[in-house]
């Protein structure tokens, strides 16, 4: 995919970052959502992908202000749920209290545009099909995505994932065996990581940081977001990106 170049941009500022984070997200879980054949549903507030009983539901809220409507079918579309709800806000403004549902939040990072260094592990941009689901079960170990056990080869990421704009999936191998695995999404001159994973066998070997590098290789002029969980923040701090606010997650298990 072509990055360009923001050298003659205004660097993307901190308070940016939860926007920026929200639209990537949203072209992360739309293309997740049309791979898999799943309903996409789009408001000006958050947009939704309405998976089944395995996938769940995923929302995307996509602005600080929430009307009384858009607040009414985010509680519908989670109560009907086929499967398990899970709503991401970056903003932490919108309150889900009254669904029952656990909440917790995770940092949203940004990194500015820079040098970014060689892994020290093979990392491969996954072409082919039988790649992309050794990285499917590197995600599903390395999440514990009890949901998508037993193995249901392109469930999780169906062949059409990287066949979609801007989506592209990495693998990171010890001695020719995968080992870790991530997602990047390149939307709006904005890169960002999904599902960044090392399986359990290969933990505390650089699996993440050489994925992760891999990763980033080809967005290297240009800023970057990601949301952080407190065991990858460490890492994420390591590579050059700063916290910008706490994103509130929302879920029903």
């Amino acid at each position: 995919m072509t990055t360009g170049s923001t050298s003659t941009e205004q660097p993307l500022s901190l308070a940016e970052a939860p926007m920026r984070q929200a639209r990537n997200s949203a072209a992360f879980w739309t293309a997740t959502g049309r791979s898999r054949g799943h309903e996409v549903i789009r408001r000006r507030g958050f947009v939704a992908v309405d998976g089944d009983e395995r996938a769940g539901l995923r929302i995307l809220i996509q602005e600080p202000d929430l009307d009384p409507g858009e607040l009414a079918e985010v509680s519908e579309l989670v109560r009907g749920a086929a499967g398990a709800a899970n709503v991401e806000d970056p903003f932490s403004s919108t309150d889900l209290s009254h669904l029952g549902l656990r909440n917790w939040q995770m940092p949203i990072m940004l990194r500015l545009p820079g040098p970014v260094g060689e892994p020290a592990l093979d990392v491969i941009r996954v072409r082919r099909s039988e790649d992309l689901q050794t990285a499917e079960r590197v995600v599903i170990e390395g999440f514990e995505l009890d949901g998508f056990e037993p193995y249901r080869p392109g469930e999780l990421f169906p062949t059409a994932l990287i066949e979609q704009p801007g989506v592209d999936v990495f693998i990171a191998t010890v001695d020719s065996v995968a080992a870790g695995a991530c997602v990047s999404v390149l939307a709006d001159g904005v890169g960002s990581h999904y599902w960044v994973s090392t399986s359990s066998a290969f933990r505390s070997r650089g699996v993440g940081r050489a994925v992760m590098l891999g990763a980033l290789a080809h967005l290297a002029d240009l800023p970057a977001t990601l949301t952080a969980s407190k065991l990858g923040r460490p890492l994420y701090e390591s590579l050059g990106y700063t916290v910008a606010t706490p994103s509130t997650w929302w879920a029903s298990s």
